[in-house]
């Protein structure tokens, strides 16, 4: 129980009947994800009412963008690999 996080013990024998096994994942590489989702989202929404205001668009958007979206596919990368060894 300890092992699996869970302090319920009913929760854990019912988990254990059911399954044979409890399976406790780490999210903490998803969080990363959706925070960088999040960020490169956030930098094309600024983006897009920028042009949609005056029309210019910086080669320093173009860059931030593409940063944004390396480090996200990363970050894909890892969950991925981790899955994989599930």
């Amino acid at each position: 129980m300890e092992c699996a996080n869970i302090i319920n013990k009913e929760a854990y024998y019912i988990k254990m009947v059911l399954a044979g096994y409890v399976v406790r994942i780490d999210f903490s590489d998803v969080r990363e994800m959706i925070r960088l989702l999040s960020n490169a989202t956030g930098n094309l929404n600024q983006i897009a009412k920028r042009v949609k205001t005056d029309g210019s668009i910086f080669a320093s958007d173009i860059n931030d963008i593409q940063e944004n979206y390396e480090r996200l596919w990363v970050q894909v990368k890892v969950i991925l690999k981790k899955l994989a060894h599930l």
